[in-house]
């Protein structure tokens, strides 16, 4: 007769496949609440203590840490002396073992967790017995997802679990325990950035392919991310994400949750394509459709406000890939419905929380802190002998939080409740100046120019001269900061200075 070992904190499934096993010759030992539960099912157990004779205590903290439990999921079959050890010490082989953990990470998410009981929640004897059970898998089958029951069960009736089987069920515990460690270090850990980075990631979605269709791709979560954003989106309508739905979605709310008042975000390729200011959602969407009516199509559109039915029928009227906002109205939802085509998503935008961004780079990772900087325009210094109007002030703080969401080199070209043009990713800043004041055309004069960096010369000041341009905002810090404003100062442009720069890799 085999033997199984059976001690689950979720119990889901867990009566039926332990009867499933008693009917396969197997005999069960268990724990604690299991073994009650099991018992109470009519499953006949032997408890741990009959197994180890040793009494469990410290309040439940020692109960299968003990060599009779580990040196029967550990003795090597195949070794003759492994096998005269246990026979010597009456050590049996334990053949299956279904454990899952005490559960950490729920305890931690709910808002009135202690440190008390997040410590009583960390595992000690599961983990344990999962990676023996693990290590020795040519001779134990190893189960921690009850998804894998049935699967083991229709192999066992078969007569025995599959090498790769064991094998690939193996694997499957040192990366659940590893997660799960990972849970425990990145609780206990304070450092920004430890010596050793452990991340846990949960899959949220397996996608059809990457940036290309020849690149394959997966969307992980971070399990204890509670915040704003798209991983946390729930989809309303519309066939799944792809990889790249995604990172221009996520691009679009960072940039839509820098606004208090209602404003339309429009995306295409990671970058805005036009942004809208308005006293309602709808005039916030109207703004950035005008600000670049042919870039829009098929793009991604993030609002801050719910969608309403007036709304809804101007979005509808153009091929867009993505609406997303907080919420939509009924008759919102009944018309843009009917497009097959587009997604629809909410998302919570009260907790757009600053987080660590990390990007892999060939054998590594960066990891810095997301570009949340809370600035007060107080500390920016006007520069040239115009100072900036109200309006033109105005003007400056809107476009001032856009450029800082535009890929580098990144020039905007705006008023106070709209982008006019956008130059980005230029190898050098004049050519992305070009761009967005090509794009702004005549409506260029009177409007306002912010820039992610500093000018290394003051080309980029003479063509907005030259375009009409009235006001600019960039952090200054060039050897050739005099030459921009004399250049401004020459054309009578008013210069502000943030002092803070926004590149955007």
């Amino acid at each position: 007769m085999k033997r199984a070992l059976i001690s689950v904190s979720d119990k889901t499934g867990v009566v039926e496949f332990a009867k499933a096993l008693v009917k396969l010759d197997f005999e069960i030992i268990s724990t604690g609440g299991t073994k009650k539960i099991l018992e109470e099912n009519g499953v006949v157990t032997i408890g741990i203590e009959e197994v180890t004779e040793f009494p469990e205590m410290l309040d439940g903290r020692v109960k299968t840490l003990h060599p009779m439990i580990h040196g029967g999921l550990l003795f090597r079959r195949d070794l003759e002396t492994h096998v005269k050890e246990a026979k010597l010490h009456g050590i049996k082989p334990i053949d299956l073992v279904c454990v899952n953990l005490y559960p950490f990470q729920e305890t931690i998410q709910k808002p009135d967790a202690t440190l008390s009981e997040a410590i009583e929640n960390i595992d000690i004897g599961g983990p344990s017995m999962l990676r023996s059970a693990a290590k020795n898998y040519q001779s134990v089958t190893v189960l921690v997802d009850e998804a894998d029951y049935k699967p083991v069960l229709a192999e066992l009736e078969e007569g025995e679990v599959k090498d790769a089987t064991r094998a690939k069920l193996a694997a499957k515990v040192f990366r659940h325990t590893a997660f799960y460690d990972a849970l425990i270090a990145g609780f206990l850990t304070e450092d920004e950035f430890p010596e050793k980075l452990t991340i846990p990631y949960d899959l949220k979605q397996s996608l059809r392919y990457g940036e290309n269709p020849h690149q394959k791709a997966a969307f992980y979560k971070e399990p204890l991310s509670q915040a704003s954003g798209i991983s946390n989106a729930n989809q309303l309508h519309g066939k799944e994400l792809s990889y790249n739905n995604i990172r221009d979605t996520d691009a679009a709310l960072k940039l839509a949750a820098e606004f208090t008042e209602p404003a339309a975000i429009a995306v295409k390729h990671m970058n805005p394509c036009g942004v809208g200011i308005g006293e309602t959602i709808f005039d916030a969407y109207e703004k950035a459709y005008e600000a670049d009516k042919t870039s829009i199509f098929g793009g991604i559109v993030a609002l801050n406000r719910e969608v309403d039915a007036k709304t809804a029928q101007r979005l509808s009227e153009i091929f867009l890939e993505i609406v997303v906002a907080p919420s939509f109205s009924e008759p919102a939802l009944a018309i843009l419905t009917k497009k097959k085509n587009i997604r629809l998503l909410t998302v919570d935008f009260s907790n757009f929380a600053p987080s660590f961004e990390r990007v892999s780079v060939g054998g590594g990772l960066l990891v810095q802190d997301s570009d949340s900087l809370s600035e007060n325009p107080e500390t920016f210094t006007v520069v040239t002998e115009k100072k900036p109007t109200d309006a033109e002030m105005r003007a400056l703080l809107i476009q001032w939080k856009i450029v800082k969401h535009v890929k580098s080199n990144a020039i905007v070209v705006g008023n106070d409740v709209q982008t006019l043009g956008i130059g980005a990713g230029q190898m050098n800043r004049i050519g992305s100046a070009q761009i967005a004041l090509n794009q702004a055309g005549e409506k260029a004069k009177g409007a306002v120019l912010a820039s992610d960096a500093f000018f290394p010369m003051d080309d980029t000041v003479l063509a907005a001269a030259e375009a009409g341009i009235t006001a600019i905002i960039q952090p200054g810090g060039s050897i050739k900061d005099t030459d921009s404003i004399e250049m401004a100062n020459k054309h009578g442009i008013a210069m502000v200075m943030t002092h803070v720069r926004h590149f955007k890799h």
